[in-house]
């Protein structure tokens, strides 16, 4: 910590999301305000001058630095999360760790990789890692009236009620041209305001041809599903195995692999309904 302190840092700030503290110290002001629009949803300025993790970036956001090309870095702690000549690339691998930094370490809340819609009051939760076709599916839901919590996170409290995680949409397309990032206000959808207990649990994933025929699990086989795709699973197993139970106590739970998205979204709607 010593050697990255000497390094000179220009500006910095800290924030709180979900009651994790956050520093981040830049070696030049310009790029702050980049790296501010990638925080967490809900991320607030804080005074607080101890935090529970530290960002170090040193970043270039013309991509280089006079007559010779630098790396952008990026420290989380004492550990090196980011080495990469472009800056972009700098701001997609921050954004990403401390996502995952908060989802692992918020002492009140579980973060399950899963996308969520609310649905007449209900949510539904599809578990799934990247490139699983869970956002694509709950863009379905939104094009056929459904509320955006999240197309990354089900962030869970102690009873077990589902809260909304509003970051932008990521729609992968069929061809490999990067990530499309979608407001939900562009498919027509608004953003859910309030917790909802967990009305469905859908677990699938995208095969080429494939028909819907899911089958029903058991709660106990459910909360399994839910644990595996638990970004804390490890590091506070405990949180998880009590918050889990209770978000599937009222919820249907049902497995299956899936063609395309828009073909089982009414479906979807019928078994909550």
């Amino acid at each position: 910590m010593a050697k990255l302190d000497r390094l000179g840092w220009a500006d910095g700030m800290s924030f709180s999301a979900y009651g994790v503290r956050v520093g981040l110290r830049v070696n030049d002001r310009a790029i702050l305000k980049r790296l501010i629009t990638r925080l967490p949803p809900g991320a607030k300025p804080s005074d607080a001058r101890t935090v529970n993790h530290l960002y170090s970036l040193t970043g270039f956001g013309n991509n280089s630095n006079g007559k010779i090309r630098r790396f952008n870095l990026g420290y989380w702690n004492l550990a090196r999360f980011a080495r990469t000549r472009n800056f972009e690339d700098l701001l997609d691998q921050f954004e990403s760790h401390l996502q995952l930094t908060v989802a692992e370490y918020a002492p009140r809340r579980v973060f399950v990789h899963a996308g969520v819609a609310g649905w007449k009051g209900r949510a539904i939760v599809i578990p799934g890692m990247s490139f699983s076709g869970k956002s694509t599916l709950v863009a379905e839901l939104l094009r056929a009236g459904a509320t955006y919590y999240s197309d990354e996170y089900a962030v869970i409290d102690e009873h077990g009620r589902v809260h909304a995680y509003p970051r932008e949409l990521r729609i992968r397309p069929a061809e490999p041209t990067g990530v499309e990032r979608l407001r939900p206000e562009q498919l027509g959808a608004e953003i859910g305001s309030k917790p909802l207990r967990v009305g469905l649990v859908v677990s699938t994933r995208f095969k080429e041809g494939a028909h819907w025929r899911p089958r029903e699990l058991t709660r106990g086989k459910a909360v399994l599903e839910l644990l595996a795709h638990t970004v804390s699973a490890r590091s506070q197993p405990e949180m998880a195995l009590s918050f889990l139970p209770k978000a599937l106590e009222p919820a249907r739970i049902l497995k299956g692999v899936r063609g395309e998205a828009s073909e089982i979204v009414k479906s979807i709607l019928r078994k909550i309904d």
